[in-house]
Formats: structure tokens, C-alpha cells, sequence
């Protein structure tokens, strides 16, 4: 993978190129050589596609770290040997060096698209355009330090690229206070929502993303520097966004939970703001979570190793699964929408040989890898054929078109719940109970819809909703804020190790307890309040010894868009 840093990713400002890509496809990105940024920026087509790539190349190097952090961290999934399993990352870690680089260089193309666009847009560029373009780039810009602030807790405001070279204080720059950075956000995303559209093309960012994610931000901000709970003003501003979207979008939830992961539904109304990946000519425009993921010989490519691990024991308790037994309850379509048991099959998976069937797939062979009982299902795309029939064009070695989905409408339904109740011990507010039943009642076919909700009830229901898709952890960052005791405790608790002799069980049929058992000797991670804010990469420490730092104020009236 790429790496950079946080201060060479300041130089991309000044080299922003461009891919010509089709009006119809804003993924489809044939290369072409003969424009310079002076030369660009001419027409509508050609702003829109400046802005292209950033809905992928430079979030690759995120990926594998997005799902360690997301997941593995959190307790969600079993990642064997993975220092995000047992908490002991360090600054020379390589996932981390990748995510930080990834992060910092959205910025920096968001940055300087924002900067083109103003700066040399030709006269026959309409303003609709101009303003979109820029909506678009400042959401991820709000997504990537949205990002920064959970992981690495305070960072560097990197407004423009240019100024920081043009000052060349660019290896000095202070972190600012966690504060400052999630006012930061607020001020980018409430500019985004002045510029954007109320709808766009399928997939594209417009003004119900930008509100849904100011919901999310709002939401995640309510606890920091509070104790016990939450700040009120914050939960309501959280209520409001979310209630726009919800009211006002015109967006409805999927009918079938499982079909949101599927390919034919890369651009589906529930998706607010997602990955959208392309196999091409281009490294960095793929989906390569399939091969992180997805079982030896899934794919005809011969590059997945995901087998070994699996989605969590603790995982599987949440919904009432156990690997222990040969028979599922199915109470819950998520859960197979989420790992594939023993017993489960697929029929959208290997489509061409009539499903996948798991017994036969991964545990009828020489030796049944994974270690929890339990391997992914999103994020998986099967094999050639599978994504022919989604996208009409052939996957590659280590390469899907798979979206990854970043926030989603039954998030915000959640998030809504969750504002509405706010420091209340239970909510029966009508709408609040909607929002929440209506999320639980798509997946849950004997859901007794509830007439009171309680804080853990919310929180067990983000778990099921958004299983290994990358956000948990970012849920323990934000209920740290203001429990922190509790929050460590709960992650303490879980059963974050695998099993002993799942194979010989599963192909016997004979639970034998002296050779089949939970993994009891393993201790539990030691997990401290440092642990909340991953450590800065070794990389960006040595360009701007100032991240070692106490974080000083950062006074936002000196920028603006």
C-alpha cells in the first residue's frame, strides 16, 4: 500500500490531477494526460470530475484499517495475532501508518478541488455546479476528520494546503483541541449544506448526507468533556438533522436487509454516503476487503485469507447465536446477512453453481479454518460470475466494485432514537419509537414493536444493525466520552478469543467438550482510558515533532469557505 504523511499530503494541493470520467458513470475514469489544472476546471463535466475520485483512490489505504479499528477493536470480529484484537497497537503499525496517510490526503484533494474550483473554474462553469462540486469535497473533508477526532483524538486544522506551503510552517503546525476540531466539522458540514442540492445523481453526495452526518457528529460530540451525561443542547441539534433526513429525504429503508450489501444495489437510497469503488486500469480504485475477509476460494483469484478469522464470539452472543450447536435460531436476518454459520446457505453467492453452501465450502474440507465458528458475509462479493451479475463487468485479483457504506439512513433512524431520548432512562416518544421499530421490524420477523425504549436497547440495536461495517468502535469512543468506567468494563467483558476444535465437531456431529471449547486461558485485553486514541504514526511524528505537543486553541474566525 501507499504511504504518506500527514505533511507530505499537504504538497497534493499543488498536484491535484484529474481523470476524465463519463456524465452517465462517475466511476467510469479513462485516463487521459492532456489536461493540467490550468486547463481544467473549464466545463460542468469537468468539475464534476475532479471531484470523482474522491468518492475512492484516496480512501484505499483506509480500507484494512477502517475494519481493524471498526471491528476488530470493538470486539466485533475475531482477527487472529491482530494487535487491534488484544490493544496493543504501536506508532509503527502499518495499518496505522496507511490510515493516517489515507485521511490526510483526503483532505488535501478535498482541499484543493475547493481552491480550483474557486480559483480557476472557467466562465462556462455554472454556479449549480461550482457549489456542488465544493459540497461534495467539503462532506468527505468532514468525513476524514470526523475520522481523525474519534481515532487520533486532537489533531492539526489543516484548512488550505497552499497557505500552509506558502507560510512554510508546515512541519510546525499544533494539534488543535478535540473541541475546536468538532466545531470544524460543524462549520464544514453547515457550508456543504448551503452548497449542496437537495437530491443528486444516484450515489452522489447531496444535502441529506451532509445532514445526516451532522446528526452523527452532533450525536458523538453531546458526551465530549461531560460525565455521567450528556450535553442537551448537542442531542437536540442531533434530533434535528436526523429528523430532516428522516421526514424530508424521501428515503426509505431497504425491504431486504441482505440486499443493501448486494452489488446491484451499490447506489440503493438507504446508502448516504458510501465507498464507491471501480475495478480498473487504476490501483486504488477497487474494493480489496474481499480478500481481507473472504474465505480461500470464494473467488477464482487465489487472494483471500479472511478464513481464519470471523465475526466475534461476542458477536454471535449479541444475536443469540452459538457456535456450539449445529442448528441456527434465524431470529434475526442480520445475523446471516452478517456471518455465515454452520447450516447456512446462499443464494447470491456462487449464483452459477445454484448458492453457496457453508458446510460444504468451508468446513467438507481439509481443515476448517476459522477459529469462532463464523466467517463474513458483507463486504463479500463471491466469485466472477456473482459480480458480473451485479455490475456487468468482471472483478479482478484483489478487486471488487462492491460500495462500502459509510452511513446509512437506519443509522440515522438510530441516531434520532438515541437524541430524542438523550439523558431520559426511557423515551416513549411516538417518533422516536418509530424510527427504532421500523429498523428492528425489517429484520426481526416475530419484533414485537416497543412502546418504551431505554438506553441499552439503542445500543444493542446499533451493534445487530451495523455489525462489520466499520463504525463500533467509534460507538465506545463516544460513550467513553462521558462513561468512561463503563465503557471499558463493557469491552473487558466480551469474548474477544476463539474456539478449540470447532472442525472435529463440525464434521463428526459430536460435541466432545474435552476437545471442543471456548478459549478461556487467553486474558482479557488490558484496555485503559489511553487506549482511546490510537497513537500517531511514527512517520508523522518525525516530520512535526509539534503531534508529540499539548494542543493549543485554534481560533476558527480566522478561516472561512
Amino acid at each position: 500500500m501507499k504511504r504518506f504523511n500527514i505533511l507530505k499530503s499537504l504538497i497534493i494541493v499543488l498536484f491535484v490531477t484529474v481523470g476524465a470520467t463519463s456524465c452517465e458513470d462517475f466511476l467510469t475514469r479513462p485516463t487521459i494526460d492532456n489536461y493540467t489544472v490550468d486547463s481544467f476546471y473549464q466545463t460542468d463535466a469537468q468539475c464534476f470530475q475532479a471531484i470523482n475520485p474522491v468518492y475512492n483512490s484516496p480512501w484505499y489505504d483506509f480500507q484494512r484499517g477502517f475494519f481493524k479499528i471498526g471491528e476488530v477493536l470493538s470486539g466485533n470480529y475475531h482477527w487472529r495475532q491482530s494487535p487491534y484484537l488484544t490493544f496493543t497497537i504501536n506508532s509503527t503499525d502499518a495499518d496505522l501508518v496507511n490510515m493516517s496517510a489515507s485521511l490526510w490526503s483526503v483532505n488535501a484533494y478535498c482541499n484543493g478541488i475547493i481552491e480550483n474550483i474557486d480559483m480557476k473554474s472557467g466562465k462556462d462553469v455554472t454556479l449549480a455546479t461550482k457549489n456542488t462540486v465544493k459540497g461534495e469535497a467539503l462532506v468527505w473533508k468532514a468525513m476524514a476528520y470526523f475520522y481523525l477526532v474519534r481515532i487520533f483524538g486532537a489533531v492539526p486544522i489543516i484548512h488550505n494546503n497552499s497557505a500552509e506551503i506558502a507560510a512554510k510552517n508546515y512541519n510546525q503546525v499544533f494539534k488543535a483541541t478535540i473541541p475546536n476540531v468538532y466545531d470544524y466539522i460543524i462549520m464544514t458540514l453547515d457550508k456543504a449544506i448551503e452548497w449542496l442540492p437537495e437530491q443528486n445523481q444516484p450515489g452522489r453526495i447531496d444535502k441529506y448526507t451532509a445532514y445526516g452526518l451532522l446528526a452523527k457528529v452532533y450525536l458523538t460530540k453531546s458526551g465530549y468533556g461531560m460525565s455521567g451525561s450528556r450535553n442537551t443542547e448537542d442531542l437536540a441539534k442531533a434530533a434535528e438533522y436526523a429528523k430532516k433526513v428522516i421526514d424530508e429525504s424521501g428515503r426509505t429503508l431497504m425491504p431486504v436487509y441482505s440486499d443493501i450489501f448486494r452489488l446491484k444495489n451499490n447506489f440503493s437510497q438507504e446508502s448516504l454516503l458510501a465507498w464507491h469503488w471501480v475495478v480498473s486500469n487504476k490501483w486504488t480504485s477497487q474494493n480489496t476487503l474481499q480478500s481481507d475477509l473472504g474465505i480461500n476460494g470464494i473467488d477464482e483469484y487465489g487472494a483471500t485469507w479472511g478464513g481464519w478469522n470471523g465475526p466475534s464470539v461476542d458477536l454471535q452472543d449479541a444475536f443469540g447465536e452459538n457456535a456450539l450447536s449445529l442448528t441456527r435460531n434465524n431470529v434475526d436476518d442480520r445475523r446471516k446477512a452478517t456471518m455465515m454459520m454452520y447450516g447456512d446457505k446462499y443464494e447470491y453467492f456462487w449464483v452459477d453453481k445454484g448458492g453457496l453452501d457453508y458446510n460444504e465450502f468451508a468446513i467438507n474440507r481439509a481443515e476448517y479454518e476459522s477459529a469462532v465458528g463464523a466467517n463474513e458475509v458483507k463486504h463479500i462479493v463471491g466469485n466472477n460470475n456473482d459480480h458480473i451479475i451485479g455490475t456487468g463487468t468482471s472483478m479482478d485479483r484483489m478487486a471488487t466494485s462492491l460500495s462500502t457504506h459509510i452511513l446509512r439512513l437506519a443509522d440515522v433512524y438510530l441516531i434520532y432514537a438515541e437524541a430524542i431520548l438523550g439523558n431520559n432512562a426511557t423515551t416513549s416518544d411516538p417518533s422516536a419509537l418509530k424510527a427504532f421499530n421500523d429498523v428492528r421490524g425489517r429484520s426481526v420477523q416475530s419484533h414485537t414493536p416497543k412502546t418504551s425504549l431505554t438506553w441499552s436497547d439503542i445500543w444493542k440495536e446499533r451493534r445487530l444493525e451495523l455489525a462489520c461495517e466499520g463504525d463500533r468502535w467509534y460507538d465506545y469512543v463516544r460513550w467513553h466520552y462521558y462513561e468512561p468506567a463503563e465503557a471499558i468494563a463493557e469491552l473487558k467483558g466480551q469474548r474477544r478469543n476463539g474456539y478449540y476444535g470447532l472442525g472435529e465437531y463440525y464434521k463428526t456431529g459430536i460435541l466432545n467438550p474435552a476437545i471442543t471449547t471456548y478459549n478461556t486461558s487467553a486474558p482479557a485485553p488490558n484496555i485503559q482510558d489511553k487506549d482511546f486514541a490510537l497513537p500517531f504514526p511514527d512517520t508523522d511524528l518525525t516530520m512535526n515533532p509539534n503531534l508529540l505537543k499539548d494542543p493549543v486553541e485554534f481560533d476558527l474566525t480566522t478561516i472561512h469557505y
